[in-house]
């Protein structure tokens, strides 16, 4: 095993080797992305990001053979969402509280890691996980986002800081978790918060100092207040009401694609703040920019083109999914195209000089729509979608048949590779709704919409397939399938192709799993004991290929639930082909190893006041305060919780110590973070109540 290379001994080592750092990150580099089989420099592998390499060592005849052959624990736990790049030899990505890390590419030693040293406390504005998609190069650094919205810049060969700046208004729940882009000098940069409540923006700052060239709001503001651009002037016509006043969302949190013959940047944009159209918007309208695919230039961020996905969103239908540039042969004519899977349901096919709607099809089970009008290109929505007058279950839900997990797309066979799932929820109008500055989702209720009325009826959908993963091979020109696999697990990682003609996706459940990209046929199965959400990446160094994959358990559906019992620190796993010299893999930094602490159960049955057993007023405050502000990370069901605790079975919900935690902070350094100023001592002794009832199960009714 080798040495940890410590901070003391770094400056000998980079010394040593002259190579390290070498490469100087250019826009022609960037362009040319797909020339070397030993870089991976942008988190999508190339600026059309299609996540396929083209090396084919590894093949279907052989990968029965692939081994671990480097595995470096990370000092870190919780989930682990970036892609790594690789620049001369040397891997750069991030993890939790938005730490970097830069890892030799073959024998899995850490070089530097940084620390932006994330307050804890802003754990409190996320929806889903203090979680990290990566970062992006240019020149000689490495620039990346923080939990707490800032963008930095740092010196690729040691790790040091070479400049930050601040990306949002820090009195708002801004965060940023997605991987930033670079053009043409320019990094461009978004942020998530729309469920909390704010105003969706991307910016572009000079990669050389930080210096803020143009902000390109995704909503319209308050029209009194003037408007930035013609942009929003148009957009501002498709709302009504006082949208301002709640954030209006449209949350740029993720994708990102560039064409440099057409010199357009593609953005995605998010779902509604909040949720329901009818709260934020209660006279209707399209709601632009929510739930969009736009192109801009990226000097100037004027808008060219736009396409909305779900106009009027109601659902959590975000567009923020991954994008694909591709050039395909349609009709006897070649079309440069974008196509996205976004949540809704639909795979949709672009026209990407113009934003023409070439087809869209269903990729999943869905019932909120019964198809798209080709003419306007909007969804043909079923009666019950916008849960107006009944409690409807709609397919798919928030969680989307596809998500954030990046998809993959083999230019030779021309199937793209999808990381989905089947999925339906209950959708109901909140009769109770109050705009709330400090509650997640805005205001009461559990994620926005969610809020079923008894004295409406329940539409059930009997047809609705079970809850389940799948991944597809799609065939864009045809709009559909050309082979799927079904997975039970529900929440399964991004795609990798490769010119051996395989796929490979790790899963929740810890496997690296590798396909047969012609007909789905499982080649390789391989347990790693840990649950994987990130894309792999491969690379060729010294004329060997590898595979390279950044696991760790966490995100929004990792929080709450769990598929292995391996729950350790994150980890950094690359395979390759055994060879004689290398049977076996290279524990690195087995020291580091942070084992998970989580909670215990209580150990013996938790005695219930006996007024609050009848006290159904107590217990439904509390229930509301559970999903208004606890939910998006803690589960109550009879299971157990994933990175965080299931609070049906710890023993950290009594009235005694409760109070502690929520107010506070006495676990501010685990990163649960206080709610001082959210919640006082009555609401946390409500919710005590309705979290000790339910470990006791004694549902208190009204007399």
């Amino acid at each position: 095993m080798k040495k940890l290379i410590q901070p003391i001994g770094l400056i000998f080592a980079l010394f040593v080797n002259s190579s390290f750092a070498s490469t100087k990150v250019d826009h022609a580099a960037l362009v040319n992305a797909d020339s070397s089989n030993e870089q991976w420099l942008t988190t999508g592998k190339n600026y059309q990001e299609n996540r396929f390499s083209p090396l084919n060592q590894i093949n279907r005849s052989n990968v029965k053979d692939l081994t671990l052959v480097n595995r470096t624990y990370l000092p870190e736990w919780r989930g682990i969402e970036a892609t790594p790049i690789l620049i001369d030899g040397t891997l750069y990505f991030t993890g939790p509280w938005s730490k970097v890390f830069a890892v030799d590419a073959k024998s899995g030693e850490i070089q530097w890691t940084y620390d932006p040293q994330v307050p804890k406390q802003t754990a409190i504005n996320g929806c889903c996980d203090v979680v990290n998609r990566g970062v992006a190069a240019w020149d000689d650094k490495i620039y990346f986002g923080t939990f707490d919205g800032r963008l930095i810049a740092l010196e690729r060969k040691t790790g040091k800081l070479v400049w930050q700046k601040k990306t949002v208004d820090e009195t708002k729940p801004y965060t940023i978790t997605g991987a930033p882009r670079i053009v043409k000098g320019l990094v461009f940069i978004g942020n998530g918060g729309a469920e909390l409540g704010v105003r969706g923006y991307f910016s572009a700052y000079d990669a050389q100092t930080g210096e803020m060239k143009w902000r390109f709001y995704t909503v319209p503001g308050n029209p009194k207040d003037g408007f930035e651009n013609e942009a929003m002037q148009h957009a501002a016509k498709t709302w009504t009401g006082q949208w301002w006043k709640y954030g209006g969302g449209g949350t740029v949190w993720d994708s990102m694609a560039y064409d440099p013959e057409l010199d357009l940047l593609y953005v995605g944009t998010g779902n509604g703040s909040p949720w329901d159209r009818n709260h934020r918007s209660p006279q209707g309208g399209d709601n632009l920019y929510l739930s969009s695919i736009l192109a801009l230039k990226p000097e100037s961020g004027k808008l060219v083109w736009y396409y909305q996905t779900t106009p009027g969103d109601s659902w959590d239908f975000t567009a923020t999914q991954h994008m694909i540039l591709a050039d395909l042969k349609i009709k006897n004519k070649v079309r440069k195209v974008l196509m996205q899977a976004p949540k809704n349901g639909y795979f949709y096919l672009l026209d990407r000089t113009n934003g023409e709607l070439i087809r869209a099809d269903a990729f999943t089970y869905m019932n909120w729509s019964t198809g798209i009008d080709m003419q306007t290109g909007k969804p043909i929505e079923s009666d019950f979608a916008r849960y107006q007058d009944v409690n409807a279950e709609i397919a798919p839900n928030y969680d989307g048949g596809h998500n954030w997990h990046p998809m993959s797309f083999d230019p030779e066979l021309g199937y793209v590779f999808i990381p989905g799932r089947n999925t339906v929820s209950f959708y109901g109008r909140d009769l109770d709704w109050e705009f709330n500055k400090t509650g997640f989702g805005t205001g009461a209720g559990w994620n926005l919409a969610i809020g079923t009325r008894p004295d409406k009826p329940f539409i059930r959908d009997k047809k609705a397939p079970p809850r389940n993963g799948f991944l597809k091979a799609w065939n864009p020109l045809t709009g559909q399938a050309a082979w799927t696999v079904i997975q039970d697990e529900f929440w399964n990682g991004g795609v990798l192709a490769t010119g051996g003609k395989l796929v490979f996706q790790g899963t929740a459940d810890g496997y690296l799993k590798v396909y047969n990209s012609a007909n789905g046929e499982l080649l390789l199965s391989y347990q790693t004991g840990v649950g994987i959400l990130a894309a792999p990446m491969s690379y060729q160094l010294d004329g060997r290929q590898y595979i390279t994959v950044a696991a760790g358990w966490g995100g929004g559906y990792g929080m709450k639930n769990i598929h292995t019992d391996k729950l350790r620190s994150g980890q950094l796993l690359t395979f390759a082909l055994k060879t004689v010299e290398n049977q076996q893999e290279n524990i690195v930094h087995k020291n580091n190893l942070v084992e998970f602490d989580r909670f215990s159960p209580a150990s013996s049955p938790i005695q219930v006041n006996q007024q609050w057993q009848t006290d159904a007023d107590k217990f439904q405050r509390g229930e509301t305060l559970f999903y208004a502000n606890c939910a998006v990370c803690h589960a109550v069901n009879e299971g157990r919780g994933g990175v965080a605790p299931n609070l049906r079975t710890s023993h950290m919900i009594k009235q005694q110590v409760l109070p502690m935690v929520l107010l506070n902070g006495a676990l501010l350094s685990r990163g649960m973070p206080s709610f001082s100023g959210r919640l006082d001592q009555t609401e946390v002794t409500a919710l005590s109540h309705f979290l000790e009832s339910l470990q006791n199960n004694k549902r208190p009714s009204k007399q």
